[in-house]
């Protein structure tokens, strides 16, 4: 009975942990995009342009009436410190001659059933001489927000680039033979990144271990939510299926819901691969939200998808095998029904609050 006792709480501060996990999480749970920058670069001879997209809290001193957009009006007040702003913070330097003029212009989007939480420039760099070996510094980021992210597609004459810019690696060189080692490195920690900083993902991958099982079992239900979210990652990443951002975050906080609900009256699991395959074609809707804004041609737009899915895969099985020894030192130790019942209706909490929040800015 001690023993029990003492591993009962254990699993007890494990729940008090991921108490403090959902508040973090609550408070970015439509961060996937959020915190997401976007810029296509296209660089000639003597001039770069780049078409930005920028989440509008970065630039939240325009924003005078607070709707996390900013209008023409607000625009033109404000031109002076906007072109301060984006000129000091996004830097391009020509070495033959590093001088040059700086111009940028807001760019009309058409609206979308999502909130508007961004704003798109147009940013304009010329040299007076031809460019040689010409390097992008970006900065333009919150302090605050140490996953913020900006995915930059360059294009410079028939060669196309990715690069992802963070608050760590927020400098490049785009002169000289494009790299595909580089690409590759950037999306598949990218895609590893997002999975761990996804908690609805992870919640997701925990509820539906937590009744055990055997190894072939666990091994159907991840293999068939990798499956399906790998499909609908793909067809959302080109442009093949799309769904409204807020209604794709509901269901995957639903999704969360109705797996812990079930692990308080179902024993059987066996039915749990077809409910992970369908719940996993709604949370690579989901993944592919980080890719959506990619403008680049569908070579390099598929090396991206393909080392982002893979980091995604890395990421999850880190947590599945995790999970998996984690589950099993309970039931050696006879823990493993107090963690079950516990974390799922902390799961249900967890979920429903997400639901209601995403449900409520959907409608915002």
């Amino acid at each position: 009975m001690k023993r029990f006792t003492r591993f009962f709480q254990i699993g007890f501060l494990s729940l008090l942990a991921m108490i403090w996990m959902g508040h973090v999480a609550i408070a970015t749970a439509l961060a996937h995009w959020a915190d997401l920058a976007v810029a296509d670069v296209i660089v000639t001879d003597t001039e770069a342009q780049i078409t930005l997209t920028v989440p509008t809290t970065l630039l939240a001193f325009a924003d005078d009436n607070n709707d996390q957009t900013l209008s023409q009006s607000e625009i033109n007040k404000h031109y002076s410190q906007l072109e301060q702003r984006l000129s000091s913070t996004i830097v391009l330097t020509n070495q033959a001659d590093a001088s040059g003029t700086f111009t940028f212009a807001p760019v009309v989007a058409t609206q979308s059933k999502d909130k508007v939480t961004h704003n798109t420039f147009s940013l304009t760099y010329q040299w007076p001489s031809p460019l040689q070996k010409l390097s992008i510094r970006y900065s333009l980021f919150a302090p605050e927000l140490d996953q913020a992210q900006c995915l930059a597609t360059i294009t410079q004459g028939e060669r196309t680039r990715n690069v992802v810019f963070t608050p760590e690696n927020n400098s490049v060189e785009i002169a000289g033979t494009v790299s595909w080692q580089q690409q590759f490195a950037s999306f598949l920690h990218l895609g590893v990144e997002h999975i761990f900083t996804g908690y609805d993902h992870i919640l997701f991958l925990v509820a539906l271990l937590l009744p055990g099982g055997n190894l072939p079992q666990l091994l159907k239900i991840v293999t068939a939510f990798t499956i399906a979210h790998s499909l609908t990652l793909t067809l959302a990443a080109l442009n093949i299926v799309t769904l409204p951002i807020a209604l794709v975050e509901s269901v995957i906080a639903l999704s969360i819901v109705y797996v812990a609900a079930e692990n308080l009256w179902k024993k059987q699991i066996n039915h749990r691969p077809w409910l992970t395959f369908g719940f996993g074609l709604i949370h690579g809707l989901g993944f592919a939200n980080i890719l959506r804004e990619l403008t680049q041609s569908q070579g390099n737009l598929l090396l991206s998808l393909a080392s982002f899915n893979l980091g995604v895969e890395l990421g999850q099985i880190a947590i599945v095998l995790l999970v998996f020894y984690g589950l099993r030192f309970f039931q050696q130790h006879r823990g493993e029904l107090a963690l079950r019942y516990g974390v799922s209706i902390l799961m249900i909490l967890m979920g429903s609050i997400w639901f209601a929040e995403r449900s409520v800015a959907a409608w915002l």
